[in-house]
């Protein structure tokens, strides 16, 4: 093997060279058993996960204004595997849990957005001290599937995630006006929404207006179905105290932000254009009022360089960091 330079993931020393399938440009360890101990704590010792969720170090807090960045790594939950035009590209969970612990090593990187096994792994690792956690909570909708907007919630509940001390969850919500099982993930989402306000934690709901193209779901990203997405979605559930909207970034996000809010944080999907043209995008959406950060997945975990660190880097370096000063009615809110 040629040697490779040393660095550090989540305070171990790595070092290896990437699969030719999945280039990764970040010094990393390429041994097939560096995760084989998962795997033996898995099965002697299970209560290790609940153990590992109870020591760890809470995120300090949200501030409006310093914004959050949260990588997101719950797309395999869905048989969603493609990034950057590579069919199979997140099939690889020892190459998935390198990247994630490259990103998450990044001190700009706030926290993370999980599906129940990605997120106990990351405990086991001791990846997420002082970060934010979020559950992914409906994984039914798989992608392909011929039922898919019958998006079932198969994922973390908010009873797992009060009991993990995550900070919220996820849900993803597409509403196609053409399907029946709209009602059911519109009922749902509602009743999780109040499931996790009762507990105090985040309910973060990523909504879309989607129908059926040649046999596909497919979103609507105009700027007035992105519009009337987030009308439907903000109103779920009997309280909107603890609701964040999840969105995409779109043209003239200006309207978009213009009707909600609520914290809202954008998505990175899985863009095919450049990355400093992506970027530029993410950059110009993020100075609008009421944007609270980043959630980003493959775009940052399969850049096209292969480069982790620095894609996490430069998608930092477009965040707001300084606190948003109190209003004129604050004082008298708070009395």
């Amino acid at each position: 093997m040629t040697a490779t330079p040393e660095t550090t993931v989540s305070g171990a020393v790595v070092r290896g060279t990437a699969a030719p399938s999945a280039p990764l440009a970040n010094a990393h360890d390429d041994d097939p058993r560096r995760y084989e101990h998962l795997t033996k704590i898995r099965l002697e010792d299970p209560k290790a996960v609940a153990r590992a969720a109870a020591e760890r170090r809470r995120h300090p807090g949200l501030v409006l204004g310093q914004q959050s960045f949260i990588v997101a790594a719950d797309h395999p939950a869905r048989g969603a595997l493609a990034a950057q035009g590579r069919p199979e590209a997140m099939a690889d969970r020892r190459d998935l849990l390198d990247r994630l612990q490259i990103a998450l090593a990044n001190p700009a990187v706030d926290g993370v957005l999980a599906s129940p096994d990605i997120m106990d792994d990351l405990l086991l690792l001791g990846a997420l001290d002082g970060k934010l956690v979020f559950g992914s909570m409906n994984r039914g909708g798989l992608a392909g599937l011929v039922n898919e907007f019958d998006d079932r919630f198969t994922g973390h509940t908010a009873e797992a995630l009060a009991a993990l001390g995550a900070d919220g969850g996820k849900m993803l919500t597409r509403i196609a006006l053409n399907d029946p099982a709209t009602a059911s993930i519109l009922e749902n989402t509602a009743k999780t929404v109040d499931a996790l306000a009762a507990r105090g934690l985040i309910a973060m709901v990523e909504p879309f207006l989607s129908t059926w193209v040649d046999g596909r779901v497919q979103n609507d990203l105009s700027p007035e179905a992105v519009i009337k997405s987030v009308a439907i979605a903000q109103a779920l559930g009997s309280t909107s105290a603890y609701t964040w909207m999840k969105l995409p970034v779109v043209a003239d996000m200006e309207r978009v932000m213009a009707a909600t809010t609520m914290p809202t944080v954008l998505l990175g999907g899985d863009p095919t254009g450049h990355q400093d043209e992506v970027f530029a995008s993410w950059g110009r959406a993020l100075a609008l009022p009421g944007v609270q950060g980043l959630t980003v997945g493959r775009t940052l975990l399969y850049p096209a360089d292969g480069d982790v660190a620095g894609a996490v880097a430069a998608a930092a370096s477009l965040l707001h960091t300084n606190g948003i000063p109190p209003g004129p009615d604050a004082k008298e809110t708070a009395q």
